[in-house]
């Protein structure tokens, strides 16, 4: 079934274009739904999405060796966060916009995105979605999140993530610490005349020594086994 009128979104039938649309449903406790009825309708926020997303990815990554699930996850030195990072065989994030958010900060934060993620999804509230799919890139996946049936969160799948074209090797090569980023360099053999220097040159001789794929598997190997987060970052983790 393809998303249309008839679908309760708002009367229009911009969604028809994409794939058909895969759902997926969340159990949640009455308690943890903090939500008001709105023309029949229940409206979505960021508590109740996130716990229903950490569930989902959890099922979703459910046999994957290797397996990081980071929370408020910091890109460009934490100059954005993105609301929830997974880290398997690639970077995937994932951000939340509920029907109690605006989507006036999602422009710059997408840039700040498209410079480290392999792929991105945005979840979004039934109110923002034909907003978002006219302002983000079209490799962007898009969730649709909304409160069903028995305190469930259903999340409707109307576009999967592709693989990001644009990524810079500087902003992944900033995922690291100044240290972690340090240790690389002296293993490759790199790192003579830096370990003084500020890491802004740390980061752009590591950008320039490997290509992008080399050096997104370095990062990945360290966000593994990265430990002294953030005390807010919740983690899931799974095998290494």
């Amino acid at each position: 079934m393809l998303l249309g009128k008839s679908d309760g979104l708002g009367g229009h039938r911009l969604l028809g274009q994409y794939a058909k649309v895969k759902s997926y449903r969340m159990r949640h406790t009455k308690s943890s739904l903090d939500i008001k009825a709105q023309s029949g309708l229940m409206n979505t926020n960021d508590k109740i999405i996130r716990t229903a997303l950490r569930a989902y990815l959890k099922t979703l990554h459910a046999r994957d060796r290797k397996l990081r699930i980071i929370e408020e996850f910091g890109v460009e030195h934490g100059t954005a966060r993105v609301d929830v990072a997974v880290v398997n065989g690639i970077l995937h994030g994932y951000e939340i916009k509920s029907d109690r958010d605006t989507l006036s900060r999602l422009p710059e934060q997408m840039d700040a995105y498209n410079s480290v993620f392999d792929q991105v999804t945005l979840i979004v509230g039934k109110q923002h979605v034909y907003e978002a799919i006219m302002l983000v890139p079209d490799w962007w996946g898009i969730l649709i999140a909304k409160v069903g049936a028995e305190s469930s969160v259903v999340f409707n799948c109307i576009r999967e993530a592709k693989e990001n074209l644009g990524q810079s090797n500087l902003s992944i090569a900033k995922l690291l610490w100044r240290g972690e980023a340090l240790r690389i360099l002296e293993d490759a053999g790199g790192a003579d005349g830096l370990r003084s220097k500020p890491r802004r040159l740390i980061y752009e001789r590591l950008s320039t020594i490997f290509d992008q794929g080399a050096l997104e598997a370095k990062v990945r190997d360290v966000l593994f086994v990265r430990e002294d987060w953030r005390s807010d970052a919740p983690l899931v983790l799974n095998g290494g």
